[in-house]
């Protein structure tokens, strides 16, 4: 086992177990992981983007390259900096709406592709195939999502839960029925949401949680079981110097 793996486990199960100490009540263990946490994510990113925008994506392909066209993106990108000079504040405007038209014109063409035109051709899909040499055909298979029976659920749910947000009928009578569909179709589709929400969460403490137990290994020299001890420790001084000291007058 290296010295490099052996110091990662260390520093690893330390700064895990003292986010997880936020589960007893906000302490100085906490909030140690939680700058470093914010201090060293800010000092990566900040060194990543140096080394993967301003050397490989301009220095080295302008000076080594010499592909001059790509002065144009720095110099929109310096107009946007002089929004710290006042009296030049006025150019990142040009930078500011020149990003913003391009970064609108990339966007809208796939949101309407994905949220709009996919959904509607899901909608309007066939329920049956007409398959040359054999006919029609009727695909009724729940694992297939092309088939007759998940096109008729799409159809009800896209349907009813328009319906729901249209408010210009009042809904009683079958239009009531059609509106309380069109609920359940919601709830389905947010609890789905919530629930891959909650199982991603529930991962990353799975993974956390593996991480301790194999750390508990001797080959690491078992931080997970001396950390806690330290962690528990630090925490029980903690909890007797607050009850120790007297209450501040309001």
């Amino acid at each position: 086992m290296s010295v490099e793996s052996i110091i990662g486990a260390w520093v690893a199960t330390g700064l895990t177990l003292f986010i997880f100490s936020f589960l007893y009540r906000d302490n100085p263990l906490f909030k140690l992981a939680e700058h470093l946490y914010v201090g060293v994510s800010v000092g990566y990113t900040i060194v990543k983007t140096y080394d993967t925008v301003l050397v490989h994506l301009i220095w080295k392909p302008i000076v080594e390259q010499h592909e001059w066209s790509l002065l144009i993106p720095v110099l929109i990108g310096t107009l946007m900096l002089a929004r710290y000079v006042p009296q030049a504040a006025w150019l990142s405007r040009y930078a500011f709406a020149f990003i913003v038209g391009v970064g609108a014109g990339l966007a809208i063409p796939r949101t309407i592709s994905s949220f709009i035109l996919k959904q509607v051709e899901d909608t309007v899909r066939p329920l049956v195939a007409l398959v040359p040499g054999e006919g029609v055909v009727l695909t009724w298979d729940l694992l297939n999502p092309a088939s007759g029976v998940n096109t008729i659920i799409i159809l009800l749910g896209v349907s009813s839960v328009l319906f729901y947000f249209f408010f210009s009928v009042e809904h009683r009578g079958p239009g009531k029925v059609v509106a309380r569909t069109g609920i359940f179709f919601l709830m389905i589709a947010f609890g789905a949401a919530f629930g891959y929400t909650v199982m991603a969460r529930m991962s990353l403490l799975i993974g956390r949680l593996t991480d301790l137990i194999g750390y508990a290994d001797e080959a690491y020299g078992r931080p997970t079981l001396w950390l806690t001890v330290l962690t528990v420790s630090m925490l029980l001084l903690l909890s007797r110097r607050l009850k120790s000291e007297p209450p501040q007058e309001g």
